[in-house]
């Protein structure tokens, strides 16, 4: 339902599928693992109450960077993706969307998303700064180095200490364990993501935490998937958060084990359903966050 009404927008303009596809919002597994963390900071520094302005802000600025992060990374990966069975049809590939045009969406999805960000503070403001050169920067690590996935961490959490500095105006020293944290995590399972195209990277030569881990990448994902945990841990202790929060980061911890388990033979499709299955560990953590305010 959600698609076929993403794809009535082509009755608007007949190129809006192509525009859609490109930002992917037809597939928003990237919102989500990129909303949880951030709503995780949001809830903690607000103290469980955030302020409504801040929310919206950071929603659709989530929504708004992620499409754009989706642009860029077409954009640079337009002349590789057609040797991809994954992403041969990308719009960028078959010629839909050219090259000039996904660099000007990109700089208004941008712009759009900085206006947001000056409806904060100065902090935020500079801070945004970090954001926007870590999205720009990461499809372009794959050709220069085996830990694009650690770029793309950055990335993903960089909106936690802006959610600090927007609701308090100060970025307290524990704030940085959330980040460590998303920054483990997101490595884990965009590791996983990447196991789905290892055959095809290894032959073009893009590079990965996947190649890069060999054999033992399940191992890792699941070890950095333990620090993250242990991280949010020391976070909790630090922003005094009790049962609730644990509760969630038990029922992450098992989504955990199970993506562990569920890949055992390695298949891509398997690989590519325990990347998306890392949606529900984020949800049980900001679930668990949301009642230990609640009900306190």
């Amino acid at each position: 339902m959600y698609v076929r009404l993403l794809k009535s927008l082509n009755r608007l303009n007949p190129r809006a599928w192509d525009f859609i596809q490109l930002t992917r919002m037809d597939k928003p597994i990237g919102i989500y693992l990129l909303l949880w963390p951030t709503l995780w900071a949001l809830w903690i520094a607000a103290k469980g109450v955030p302020s409504l302005s801040n929310l919206l802000i950071f929603v659709f600025g989530v929504i708004l960077t992620r499409a754009g992060g989706c642009v860029i990374n077409d954009f640079a990966d337009r002349k590789v993706d057609g040797h991809v069975k994954r992403t041969e049809q990308r719009p960028l590939v078959s010629g839909k969307i050219s090259g000039k045009e996904a660099l000007v969406f990109f700089a208004v999805l941008m712009g759009i998303s900085f206006l947001l960000v000056l409806c904060t503070n100065a902090p935020t403001i500079w801070l945004s700064f970090g954001g926007l050169a870590l999205a720009a920067s990461y499809p372009f690590m794959k050709r220069y180095t085996y830990y694009p996935q650690v770029v793309l961490g950055a990335a993903f959490s960089w909106g936690m200490p802006m959610a600090f500095t927007a609701e308090t105006g100060s970025l307290p020293a524990a704030a940085w364990l959330l980040y460590i944290a998303n920054l483990l995590w997101t490595v884990a399972y965009d590791t996983y993501y990447a196991m789905t195209d290892r055959e095809d990277d290894l032959k073009i030569g893009v590079k990965s935490t996947a190649i890069l881990f060999g054999d033992a990448d399940r191992v890792i994902n699941l070890s950095l998937q333990g620090l993250a945990l242990g991280c949010l841990w020391l976070a909790g202790t630090q922003f005094e958060l009790g049962g609730w929060f644990h509760m969630g980061l038990l029922v992450a911890a098992g989504c955990f084990v199970w993506e562990f388990w569920y890949t055992r033979d390695r298949d891509p499709q398997r690989c590519f359903k325990a990347f998306l299955h890392n949606h529900w560990a984020g949800l049980a953590i900001f679930v668990g966050i949301v009642l230990n305010y609640a009900l306190a």
